[in-house]
Order: C-alpha cells, then structure tokens, then sequence
C-alpha cells in the first residue's frame, strides 16, 4: 500500500488552505445549531435535514431516509478509491448543564459529540468539494442516525447502502474524546472500542398492598437483587486482566410508595473487548435474572430481550497508518497520541467484516480514531497534579457538562477527517481488494 507520503507535494496544504473563514464561519454556525436543536435517537428530522441540504448546495448528489433519516451524499470525482466518511446525527435524553449560550434548553443534548462530528463531516465534505483537481474517486458522506440505540448502522446497512451508493474501498468516521483540542488519538493493533449487547429484562411480580406484603410477589425486590448479583459477573467470573462491564443503566417499577407493582424492567448493557467474552456476559447476566426470579416466587418466567448488539471496534491497520500519518503531517506529531482500548462502545464495527452478514460485503476496510475536544480554560480550570488525574476530572461524553470547544476541535477535526480521505484516494487501497 502507497502511504500518505506519496501524495503529490503540499496536496494537504492546498486543499485545507480552503478552511479559511469563509467556510469555517459557517461551519461553525451549523455546528451550533446542531447543538442547540438536539433530537433523540429516530427522530432526527430536523439534523438530517439540514446536513442533506449543506451537502447538496456543495454538489453532492443527496438521497434521504435511508435507514430511517440517514443521509447519504455522493460526490463522484473520477476513477479511484470510494471512501465513505460517516457521522451520527442523534442526541442523548440528557438536560444540558454546559452554561452555553447555544446550550440546548429541552430533555435532550448533544452530550457525546454527534453535533461536532457531523459538522466536521460537512467540513470536510466542503473541502473535498472545493479541491476536486488534487485528488479523484468517489466520496460518500454518510450521516447516520441511531447511534446511541445502537441500531442506525444496521438500519442503513439493511436498506442496501452498499448496494445503492457503491461497495466502499475504506469508511472513515472519528469521535470527541476529552483530550486537549487540536490532538488525535489512534489505536495500535488492540480493538479501540468494546462490543456489546443491551438487555430488556421484565419480571413478573404479583402486587398488592404495602400494608400486605405477605400476600404480594414484590419484583422490586426481585429487581434489586438481580441488580447486587450482577456485580458478581464482573469480580467473581471474569479474569482480573479481562475487560468487562456490566451496567444496569435502568431500573423501573411502580408509581405510588403505597403499591407494591406487578412488574419492574430493568436496561441492562454488557462490554467487553472480544466477542465471546460478550456471549460469556450475556448468558451469565440471563442465568442471574432466571435464578433470582425464581428465588422470589415470581409467578412467571422473567421477559428476557437482547435488543442491540454492536461489535468491538478494530480498525484496519493499513488504514490506521495512512489517517496516523496524515495527521502527523497536518497536525505535528506531537499532537498525535496513542489510544488505549476503551470500554465504550458504538456501531461503527459493523460497516466492515462485522457487518458482512448484514451487507454482504467482505474486506471493506475500517478507519477510526479520537479527536480532542477541550479548550485552554476548561484544561486550566482543571483541577489535578497530573495530566492523567486532570484528564479524569474532565466532564466526560454523556456527562451533562460534556461541551466540546469549537474553536479547537472543529477545525482540527474538520483536518483530521479531510486529510485521511485524501490518504485513502490516493493510496493504492482500492486496488488491492475485490
């Protein structure tokens, strides 16, 4: 494979000498108006709309709904690689305590950087537009919806994207992390995100009286203690050096204090870094609900639902070092660090070999790494003795308080996303797959 190095002299130069105010203006208006305007996952009308009509004033041939409101840009420049360049569209039903002057007023933010990494990918979409003589191929922009859910990916990879805009040579994407603006972080040869599988659970009390608890099935009880036994998973039946989590995330039941309900539901998300550690946690948290329903009398069997499943994220590693190097021409080396495997987790696995059920396509190539997101006064507010303790102080994603700084991030991320685009299409990694 060529690497970015065998682009043609200062083609980054000159193609990001377009990110000048006349562009990045704009840009940033869009970038707060989505934060302003957030909408939960599947309902993303308003942001899929206004990402579709950016793409089109800038040529690109625009189809929507795919997938729900996924949008989808297509802008073909010649033979060459076909990359695809995605970001999520939805927001979290988090209320925003950020103190913005754009901050968004009603039950949803932009708590993870949606807003940030959709307006990078009309950043460099307008770029790519306005610099087609330095490079040529297809770029296709991908806004995705349903990210939180994590079933976006699926929905728009079911509805034949891949089949309708082009098998992709490599499909991009990036996402805020708080580490200092203007920084990158790129995994080494380890899954970058975990895997995971979201749980309904539902048991089945009999309820009655709260002066009459002899006579009732209380699943609240049942409830809470399925929710103590599931810690045991994590400290009793995984290897101290495996990374796992369990998270109950929901737990409801009843309305008055006075009346012991029928029924509690609880959501419930396992992680971990390989796919049959992910089978292990599943099985095992099923094995808990089923004991303890049947340890407190529960009258039917507990309602058991995997609802999502998403793959532990590996980019490719050719990929990795074309966007490394990039970055490290465009940004210094310095800013480019190194990222530890996380237990966070999306959907984005699924558009390469993990999806290859869903899309029927193998080899598709995947590229992802982290972009900073925090400005010099909230570091220098920051309280700690060290970079690592003042770093873990930060108001971290889908933390009320999670504000990317736009000024930094923006830009920084509109380059990274640009400038590994350009190191795919003008690699040789389209030649080397079928």
């Amino acid at each position: 494979m060529n690497t970015a190095a065998a682009l043609p002299p200062d083609t980054y130069g000159l193609v990001l000498r377009q990110l000048d105010a006349a562009v990045l203006r704009p840009l940033t208006v869009f970038a707060m108006d989505l934060h302003q305007h957030p909408e939960p996952s599947g309902e993303e009308v308003r942001t899929a709309a206004r990402l579709a009509d950016a793409l089109a004033a800038q040529g690109y041939a625009v189809t929507r709904g795919v997938g729900g409101h996924g949008v989808v840009g297509v802008l073909t420049n010649g033979e060459g690689p076909r990359v695809y360049l995605r970001a999520e569209l939805d927001a979290l039903p988090v209320r925003e305590r950020t103190g913005l002057p754009y901050a968004a007023q009603g039950p949803c933010m932009h708590a993870c950087g949606h807003d940030l990494h959709t307006a990078a990918l009309l950043g460099a979409a307008t770029l790519l537009a306005r610099a087609r003589a330095h490079w040529q191929g297809t770029v296709v922009a991908v806004g995705q919806p349903a990210e939180e859910t994590l079933t976006g990916a699926r929905a728009m990879l079911e509805d034949g994207l891949y089949a309708r805009f082009g098998r992709p040579d490599a499909v991009l994407a990036q996402h805020s992390a708080p580490l200092l603006g203007g920084m990158v972080a790129h995994g080494y040869g380890q899954p970058l995100l975990a895997g995971s599988a979201e749980l309904d659970v539902t048991l089945h009390g009999r309820g009655g009286h709260a002066g009459a608890p002899h006579l009732t099935v209380d699943p609240v009880l049942a409830a809470a203690a399925v929710v103590l036994r599931l810690q045991g998973i994590v400290s009793r039946e995984s290897a101290p050096a495996e990374q796992t989590t369990v998270t109950v995330g929901r737990l409801q039941a009843g309305a008055h204090s006075g009346v012991v309900p029928d029924s509690a539901s609880l959501g419930i998300t396992v992680r971990a870094l390989h796919p049959a550690s992910v089978e292990r946690l599943v099985a095992a948290v099923e094995r808990v609900v089923r004991a303890e329903s049947a340890a407190s009398g529960c009258p039917r069997d507990a309602g058991i639902t995997v609802v999502s499943r998403s793959p532990a994220l590996l980019p490719d590693p050719e990929v990795t070092a074309l966007a490394r190097e990039a970055h490290r021409q465009v940004l210094g080396a310095e800013r480019v660090v190194p990222w530890a495997p996380s237990m966070a987790t999306e959907d984005f696995g699924l558009y390469g070999d993990a999806g290859r059920e869903i899309h029927g396509c193998a080899g598709v190539r995947l590229g992802y790494w982290m972009v900073g997101t925090v400005g010099p006064r909230q570091w220098a507010a920051t309280s700690g003795t060290s970079t690592a303790e003042r770093l873990a102080s930060l108001p971290p994603n889908h933390s009320p308080a999670f504000a990317p700084h736009l000024p930094l991030a923006l830009p920084s991320a509109t380059r990274a996303l640009t400038t590994a685009a350009l190191a795919v299409l003008h690699s040789d990694t389209w030649s080397m797959v079928s």
